[in-house]
C-alpha cells in the first residue's frame, strides 16, 4: 500500500512539474492566443490558434498571480529581460486590452511612439505618408461621412468617427508636459487632461478628483467592458454616480472639474510638469469596419504588449466545428 502511495505522489509531482514548466514557458517565452473575433480578417480568421513570441520584445516574469480565467488575484512586481526588437509598424501584436487587462487583443501596430497619425476618408496617414491597408485587410461597410459624430471615439476632439481622425501625435517615453495653472502643455501646445490622464494612469500613477466633501478615484478599467466579460450589471455600481470610480473619458466630468484633479495625492495646481514614463503604440484591425481598436479606446502602452503573433498552429471553423487544415502553419504578415 505504501508503494502505491509513493508511486501516486511521484506521479503527482511529475505532473505538477510539467504544468509548472508549461506555465513558465507561456508567461515568459511563448504566448498562445485563440482568436474569438473577426477584427483581423482575412489576415487572421475567427477560430485561429496563434503562437506569439514573448522573446522578441523582451520576455518578462509574471506580473499577476491568481485564479486562471478570473480577476481574483494580485499584481506582483515583474522583471522584463532585454528585448531583441522594438514593436514596429506592421507587426501583429498581442497585448492586454487597456480598458480591461484580463482581455487579450491581437491587432496590427500601425504607428510607433512619436509618430503623427491622421485618418481621412478611411486612408491612414503616418507622418504625412499614406499607410496602405494590409494585403488581406478589408472594409465591410460604407464609409462614414466626415461630419458624422454619432460614435464616441477615444477622444472626441481628435476622432470624428472611425473613418475620419484629425492629426495627433503618439505619446513616447520622455514626452515632457509643462503644467501651467493646472493646464498641460506639450512643446508649447496646449493639451487637455482627457488626453493626458489615461497616460498618467497607464504609467502606473494614481489620480483622484476631490474636494472637501467627495473623493473619486480614476481608473482606465471601463465598466462596460467589465459587464461584457462578467455579464453582471452590478459592476456599474462601483462607478459614478453610485460608486467612487471614474473614467477619464466620462461625459459626467466637465472640463472645469479637472481643476480638482490630484496626481499621486498632489493637486495639479501644485504640479509644474509631467514626464511620460513609457512608449505607446497605435493598433488597428485589418478588418477596419469590424474592429474595436485604438480608434475607440486609445493607445497601447508598452507594458501591456505580450508578444508578436507569428503563425497559426491550428484553426477551427466555429460555425461547422471542422478544422481548417489550410490555415495550419500560416505565417502572419
Amino acid at each position: 500500500m505504501n508503494d502505491r502511495i509513493k508511486k501516486f505522489v511521484k506521479e503527482i509531482r511529475s505532473l505538477a512539474t510539467l504544468v509548472f514548466i508549461v506555465f513558465l514557458l507561456k508567461v515568459t517565452i511563448v504566448e498562445a492566443y485563440i482568436v474569438p473575433t473577426g477584427s483581423m480578417e482575412n489576415t487572421i480568421m475567427t477560430g485561429d490558434f496563434l503562437i506569439g513570441s514573448r522573446f522578441n520584445y523582451g520576455m518578462r516574469s509574471p506580473d499577476w498571480i491568481g485564479i486562471p480565467y478570473t480577476d481574483m488575484g494580485y499584481d506582483i512586481p515583474y522583471i522584463r529581460f532585454p528585448k531583441f526588437k522594438e514593436p514596429k509598424q506592421g507587426d501583429v501584436i498581442i497585448f492586454k486590452y487597456p480598458r480591461d487587462r484580463f482581455y487579450k487583443y491581437v491587432k496590427r501596430c500601425i504607428a510607433e511612439p512619436g509618430d503623427s497619425v491622421s485618418i481621412h476618408a478611411r486612408k491612414v496617414y503616418i507622418n504625412g505618408k499614406e499607410y496602405p491597408l494590409s494585403e488581406n485587410g478589408k472594409f465591410v461597410r460604407p464609409m462614414m461621412p466626415g461630419d458624422y459624430h454619432g460614435i464616441r471615439m477615444f477622444h472626441n476632439e481628435i476622432g470624428i468617427n472611425k473613418d475620419h481622425f484629425n492629426s495627433f501625435r503618439i505619446p513616447k517615453k520622455g514626452d515632457y508636459y509643462t503644467i501651467i495653472d493646472g493646464i498641460p502643455y506639450l512643446n508649447g501646445d496646449e493639451s487637455d487632461w482627457r488626453f493626458l490622464l489615461p497616460l498618467i494612469l497607464l504609467d502606473g500613477n494614481s489620480a483622484t478628483l476631490e474636494n472637501e466633501i467627495n473623493k473619486y478615484e480614476f481608473t482606465v478599467t471601463d465598466p462596460n467592458d467589465l459587464f461584457r466579460r462578467k455579464g453582471k450589471r452590478e459592476v456599474f455600481d462601483d462607478y459614478f454616480p453610485k460608486g467612487n470610480y471614474l473614467n477619464p473619458w466620462s461625459s459626467s466630468i466637465k472640463n472645469e472639474d479637472f481643476q480638482l484633479l490630484h496626481i499621486d495625492g498632489v493637486s495639479i495646481m501644485e504640479l509644474d510638469s509631467y514626464t511620460v514614463s513609457q512608449d505607446y503604440y497605435w493598433a488597428m484591425g485589418d478588418n477596419r469596419d469590424d474592429s474595436l481598436d485604438s480608434r475607440f479606446w486609445g493607445f497601447v502602452p508598452f507594458n501591456h504588449i505580450l508578444g508578436e503573433a507569428l503563425f497559426v498552429y491550428f484553426s477551427l471553423d466555429l460555425e461547422t466545428w471542422f478544422p481548417r487544415l489550410n490555415r495550419i502553419a500560416t505565417v502572419l504578415k
